[in-house]
Parts: structure tokens; C-alpha cells; sequence
């Protein structure tokens, strides 16, 4: 969208007052109208249908009722699972250690996959997205969760916004309130990835945060992801399980619904989620939608590195592996 078109439509709008997004204009998520206005309860609202994205201590639900309904058990059994896995605190230290440290202890092995992941995106990407000019960058992070790398992001100068299904105080985007004394404050969206309540070509970089495999269609994410991205734009898919062999995910698969059902009562599958990726996945979305994937592969450690032998000699399936991948979107359109 160019800067004309951007200030006409800004100019057009009532006064923003307290609206924490003066650059980023909303799209109705139920009728995918826009964009939306501030209505009198200083709350935006589609002109079209009267969608309100109704706010609870910060954070905007972009979640129509007739989608809510979908999610529920999902959201259910996902969060059920976090907490008995230990997930978040009462103390605001520990999401200010986020990813570097897991002060509960709890989950360390997958922090510690998270840190090395963010260590080599400050080391490799980020500054690519920022040029020599060190600009700022308005970021969207789908699968925010507690919104850790909205954060680390808002703390380099960038301009984060943060999506997840989950809202909850401990492990869902309400958990971010424990960052906002040390950083500056990130807008925050209960949506879904395939219905982004954002007009096109909003943001230079869209982040699927460990989220892309809860897809359950991987062209039609990808291509609501792309419609939100400014021509240019990057595209980033971090830690999401990775296999060479189909076979191999799968099996990863079945294991999982069982041992779920097996601790939990529940298969975890009240939505079809793709899971997985592997290289003819990639490949196939590349000739889709006229991507060129870029793969890194960054270093977590020397027993990870060993997984894979391991599984070998005790005949067990391939590991997953974890990748972070790069692509941008045409500049051209």
C-alpha cells in the first residue's frame, strides 16, 4: 500500500484517542470488510456488519462467535495440557528471563530450543530486516503465547503485534502484562491464522512463532499470512517439527494422540492440525505460492545433534529437527 493511500485512509478516520495502533488498520474478521473504525466505546467496529473487537485488559477478541465455537474444545485441551506440563508463574521474573532461562524449571529443554532458535535470528535475520538504517519494523507475531518474542522484539525498536487463541493470565497473551514495565507495550489479538483482522499489506515481517504446524491447511494460512505482508515483506516459519520422511511424522503423530489419550483422557484432535512439515511440503507451498524458502538450521546442542544416530541404533522413528525458515514475499505484488 503506498504512503499516499495510507495517510487518505488515516485522515479519514475519527479521532484514534487511546487506539495503541495508529499504523495498522483492522479488517472484520466475520465479514472481511474494512477497514474498521473507532466506535464510540473507543473500541473498533466494522461499519459493514457491526463486528466490535471487544477488549479484556488489553487484549482485542478478533474471534466472531460463529468461529469461537470451533476453538473451544481445542483451547480447552491445549490449555489443560500447559498447565499440567508446568507452564507460567505468579512471578513477573519469570517471563522477563523468557527465552533464556526457565526459572520454574519446568520446560527448560524447550526454552532452551527457543533461546538458541532467537539467538540465531538476532544473529542471521533480524538484522537483514532492519538494514544498515537499524529501521523499525512493524512485526506480526502469530502464536504469540505469552508474547516473549513480541517483547524481545518491542525491546530492538520494532513495533510487535501479537496474536494467539489463547488468552488466559499465565500462558496466553494476558501473560504479557508482566512485560510492559520494561519494554514498550505490544497490541495484542485473540484470532485465528487463517482470519487475520488486519487489511493487506500491513506488516514487514510475519512470524509463525512454534505455531505454523497447528495449521490445519498450510496453503490457506501461508496465503492469509502473505496477504498481510507489505510487498517485500519477510516471512519467517520458527520451530515447527520437522521430518525427512512422511513416514516418520506421522508415526510422530499417532504416538502423540496416543500418549495424550493415554495422560489426559483426550487424543488432542479436535482440530485436524497438519503438525508437521517436511522438504515435499515445503517444496509444494514454494511452487504454490511462488516462494523461495531459505532453510537454516540452527545449532542446538550436541545431544540434539546425536537424536537422530540414537534413534537408529534403538530402531526408532526419525526425530523431529527444527529449522527456521525464510522466505519474502514478491515485490512485485
Amino acid at each position: 500500500m503506498s504512503d499516499s493511500v495510507t495517510s487518505a485512509i488515516a485522515a479519514a478516520q475519527p479521532s484514534l484517542g487511546s487506539w495503541p495502533l495508529p499504523s495498522v488498520q483492522l479488517q472484520c474478521p466475520d465479514c472481511r470488510k474494512g477497514p474498521c473504525r473507532i466506535s464510540s466505546t473507543a473500541q473498533p467496529a466494522c461499519l459493514s456488519c457491526g463486528f466490535t473487537f471487544s477488549e479484556t485488559n488489553g487484549v482485542y477478541n478478533a474471534l466472531p462467535q460463529s468461529r469461537e465455537a470451533k476453538y473451544i474444545q481445542f483451547v480447552h485441551d491445549y490449555e489443560l495440557v500447559r498447565s499440567k506440563e508446568g507452564r507460567g508463574s505468579d512471578r513477573p521474573d519469570y517471563y522477563l528471563a523468557l527465552p533464556f532461562q526457565d526459572l520454574t524449571g519446568r520446560n527448560a529443554w524447550q526454552w532452551g530450543i527457543r533461546a538458541r532458535t532467537f539467538r540465531f535470528m538476532e544473529r542471521k535475520l533480524l538484522p537483514l530486516l532492519e538494514g544498515k538504517s537499524h529501521r523499525r519494523c512493524d512485526v506480526l507475531d502469530i502464536g504469540a503465547g505469552n508474547g516473549w518474542l513480541s517483547y524481545r522484539l518491542a525491546l530492538r525498536g520494532h513495533r510487535p503485534v501479537a496474536v494467539d487463541l489463547l488468552n488466559n493470565d499465565t500462558d496466553g497473551l494476558g501473560a504479557a502484562r508482566h512485560y510492559f514495565h520494561a519494554a514498550p507495550t505490544f497490541t495484542r489479538f485473540k484470532a485465528e491464522m487463517d482470519c487475520l483482522p488486519f487489511m493487506p499489506e500491513q506488516f514487514d515481517v510475519v512470524i509463525f512463532n512454534a505455531s505454523f504446524h497447528y495449521s490445519e491447511d498450510y496453503t490457506r494460512t501461508l496465503e492469509e499470512a502473505l496477504r498481510c505482508l507489505r510487498r517485500g515483506g519477510h516471512l519467517m516459519v520458527a520451530d515447527s517439527p520437522f521430518y525427512r520422511k512422511e513416514e516418520s511424522g506421522k508415526k510422530m503423530l499417532h504416538e502423540k494422540r496416543a500418549a495424550f489419550e493415554r495422560q489426559y483422557g483426550f487424543r488432542s484432535d479436535s482440530i485436524q492440525s497438519r503438525e508437521y512439515l517436511t522438504a515435499e511440503t515445503l517444496q509444494r507451498l514454494a511452487v504454490r505460492l511462488h516462494l523461495k524458502w531459505q532453510v537454516y538450521k540452527p545449532w542446538y546442542g550436541i545431544n540434539w545433534a546425536f537424536r537422530p544416530i540414537k534413534a537408529k541404533l534403538t530402531r526408532r522413528r526419525e526425530p523431529s529437527k527444527f529449522y527456521l525458515l525464510h522466505a519474502q514475499r514478491d515485490i512485485r505484488g
